[in-house]
């Protein structure tokens, strides 16, 4: 993809992506690169920012950036210029299992990277947004509206994104920055990729009484996590849809990505939540 040039006389735009070494992150990062953005890589070690930089050119400036260090956010600002166009908080993890089976590290893990961590980086840089009149993105998930078995503590850590980025949108309105949710269903990153491993490995680490009572009923899912696998969106159409949000004049506050995710959300809103629960218990081998 060639470079876009904006002409000697159109300043070039500003963004900060965090998780920026894989999946969404890297691929949006590239695309806008190739767009002539300058974009501030948030990455974790000095060889991803190496090998993004690489890959994406004079236009890639990586930042060493983990996002649940005080240390990296207190000194973020100061790496990155006066002003930002654009915040696209994209970092996250997924904790996996049965909501009776997390233990009380494991909740806080996924809520200490998905939820506390971005409102820190989004702290940290609003001043530059502001300056800027720029904009913030949340990448969250269909997964912040809809919740399903074996991902709760992840659904929650994105409908609590969803409603963080609600109040904000509200509360920066005197300064017109627009925040956005971008809400992919289930794409092909890293983490679908390996999606049946890691669903192994929930059904391994179960203690001997979970084992007795989910083990089979994990097994039974496993069906319905290599369907999901099959019908991943590419990376790239999520990258695509998140720079929507940050270039269209009046920004919705939710980009669905593809059909499947649009169908979804419709569909669980119109439908009784007794027929919901049925149906994805069936799906995913908890029905009675």
């Amino acid at each position: 993809m060639p470079p876009v040039s904006r002409g000697p006389d159109v300043p070039t735009r500003t963004v900060l992506i965090t998780g920026a070494s894989r999946g969404i992150g890297r691929a949006t990062a590239l695309r806008l690169a190739a767009r002539g953005w300058t974009v501030h890589a948030g990455v974790r070690s000095a060889a991803d920012g190496e090998g993004l930089a690489a890959e994406g050119g004079a236009n890639i400036v990586p930042v060493q950036l983990d996002i649940t260090s005080a240390e990296d956010i207190a000194e973020l600002a100061a790496r990155l210029g006066p002003t930002l166009d654009a915040l696209v908080n994209n970092a996250g993890i997924v904790v996996q299992g049965p909501v009776e089976t997390l233990s009380s590290d494991q909740v806080r893990l996924q809520f200490e990277v998905n939820v506390v961590a971005q409102l820190a980086v989004t702290q940290s840089v609003l001043p530059l947004v502001r300056a800027g009149r720029g904009r913030v993105v949340f990448v969250s998930s269909i997964s912040g509206r809809v919740s399903t078995p074996l991902s709760g503590a992840y659904n929650a850590s994105k409908f609590a994104i969803e409603a963080l980025a609600d109040a904000l949108r509200v509360e920066l309105r005197p300064w017109r920055v627009p925040v956005v949710l971008v809400q992919p269903s289930s794409t092909a990153t890293d983490m679908w990729g390996t999606a049946l491993e890691q669903h192994e490995a929930v059904i391994t680490g179960l203690s001997p009484a979970h084992a007795q009572l989910y083990a089979q009923r994990l097994a039974k899912s496993a069906k319905a996590v290599a369907m999901i696998q099959k019908r991943a969106v590419p990376v790239e159409r999520v990258a695509r849809t998140i720079e929507t949000a940050l270039t269209a004049r009046r920004p919705r506050a939710r980009y669905q990505v593809d059909a499947i995710g649009r169908a979804q959300l419709i569909g669980t809103a119109i439908t009784p939540t007794r027929v919901v629960d049925a149906v994805l218990a069936r799906a995913t081998g908890f029905s009675r």
